[in-house]
């Protein structure tokens, strides 16, 4: 409905496509969420810019979809990308910077990178504690 209203290339439109791929990617339905996640991202970055925290979400859920299908080395330019994205615009003590931060380190941890792991995951861990407090879940 968005992209009959909307329009294909509308901000909106991409929000659902993000939306219907993320449904595809928790049902292990990998392959039908790629096409969906990788047409969101290339609609945000042309209508909402390259450094909108909108694409640097695409860029995390486009990530997060490699990562889960072992497919390491696509995903850890897209992660570094949405972490510099999100450090740039969002400030290093984001909330949503600290999730890019883990979701690094998690990349890292599952190659057995542990040296390049633990510092992320320590930081996001102080970004956290920060923001949102010691006894937040």
């Amino acid at each position: 409905m968005r992209e009959q209203v909307l329009g294909a290339d509308h901000a909106h439109t991409a929000e659902s496509l993000n939306n219907l791929a993320g449904l595809y990617w928790s049902q292990g339905r990998y392959p039908e969420a790629e096409p969906l996640y990788r047409r969101s991202l290339e609609i945000r970055e042309r209508v909402l810019g390259a450094d909108h925290p909108a694409t640097a979400d695409s860029l995390n859920d486009l990530a997060l979809l490699y990562s889960c299908q072992g497919r390491y080395e696509a995903a850890e330019p897209l992660y570094r990308r949405s972490l510099e994205i999100r450090e740039r615009v969002l400030g290093a003590d984001h909330p949503d910077t600290a999730t890019s931060l883990n979701n690094l380190a998690g990349l890292y941890y599952s190659q057995r990178r542990y040296e390049a792991a633990e510092p992320l995951y320590l930081r996001c861990l102080t970004i956290l504690v920060e923001k949102l407090g010691q006894d937040h879940p």
